[in-house]
């Protein structure tokens, strides 16, 4: 995980320098109108998705979601797709669950999109496109720069059908951010030191970096086995805030943009119902910060680095091994 994590400035600019090419095929693809985009996805993959989720919409103004597998591979559910676009992002490309559903929603007049490392995998050969990540092999369990290189092609594929709130200069000079935080693990392993012997905590953030909160949270569970939810910092507020106390720790993640002032309000929230409580930002006062001057729609990178780097030190600071949790495996073959 660790020397995974280190290839992810080079995988990233590999994948910016691609950026117009994924672009351009998948314009080729969209059918106009455009309905909406789906993504399906699991686990990992399902965070970039929901990444791409906000984004897609936030470019387009089209209607873009997430799809439920299960009403497909179990309930055999009969939609119609005209239309949509559908993108399906898997890791490994070889997840039955995944691989079918995009075969259905293919044949019911969806136009299709694999965001897959294995550009020869069972998945990149159901679907009319594909934009390879080509990170190399991931080894470790948890996953790492295949999620971020996931989620810089589900950026190409929102630039492909609207306009992204980051400019070309700024996308070229993201994966030098990304090296910055790698650079610099003191803030996580200090943060670590701190927080090793909680058994929950909450990862918040709001708009387009609650995927990096969904990521952060994922990456904690299956490298510590600490019960971390990501969540929304508006759902927090829904009855969640009153979990946080004393033992269980908040840590929030703040890319700048409209969702800044509710976060920081949710922040002194939990912080006066006792919780420990952690920013990840480019603000002087943050724990775990990140570097200045990237827009909130690319600072879901150096922040879903700083939770893989908090994730890995929580995980030493346990004594755990975090290339192989027990009990997971690479490739979970869900149907």
């Amino acid at each position: 995980m660790r020397a995974e994590m280190l290839e992810q400035p080079a995988a990233l600019r590999r994948l910016a320098d691609l950026f117009d090419d994924h672009v351009a095929t998948v314009r080729g693809l969209v059918r106009n109108p455009l309905a909406g985009v789906v993504f399906v996805a699991r686990g990992s993959s399902d965070n970039a998705a929901v990444y791409g989720r906000y984004l897609a919409e936030l470019a387009s103004g089209r209607p873009a979601g997430l799809a439920a597998p299960s009403l497909y591979t179990l309930y055999d559910t009969r939609a119609h797709y005209a239309g949509f676009l559908v993108v399906a992002i898997s890791q490994s490309g070889a997840t039955p669950e995944i691989v079918t559903v995009c075969r259905r929603l293919r044949n019911a007049g969806a136009r299709t999109v694999a965001v897959v490392n294995d550009a020869d995998s069972p998945l990149a050969g159901a679907v009319d496109a594909v934009l390879p990540v080509d990170a190399g092999p991931e080894l470790a369990v948890p996953a790492t720069k295949t999620v971020t290189g996931q989620m810089l092609a589900v950026a190409a594929v929102a630039a492909a059908i609207g306009s992204v709130p980051f400019t070309g200069a700024e996308l070229g000079a993201m994966p030098a951010a990304v090296d910055l935080v790698l650079a610099d693990p003191e803030p996580a392993n200090a943060l670590a030191a701190s927080w090793s012997g909680a058994e929950r905590l909450f990862v918040v953030s709001r708009g387009l970096l609650y995927a990096a909160a969904l990521e952060a949270a994922l990456k904690i569970k299956e490298t510590t086995g600490i019960l971390a939810e990501g969540i929304s910092a508006a759902d927090l507020r829904h009855g969640p805030i009153g979990v946080a106390r004393g033992d269980v720790p908040v840590l929030v993640l703040d890319g700048g943009g409209p969702a800044r002032d509710d976060l920081r309000a949710v922040a002194e929230l939990a912080r006066e119902r006792g919780a420990p409580v952690a920013l990840c930002s480019d603000a002087p006062d943050a724990e775990l910060p990140l570097p200045d001057g990237v827009p909130e729609a690319l600072a879901v990178f150096p922040a879903t680095v700083r939770a893989q780097q908090l994730a890995l030190a929580l995980a030493d600071a346990r004594g755990l091994e975090p290339d192989a949790p027990e009990g997971l495996t690479k490739v979970t073959p869900t149907q």
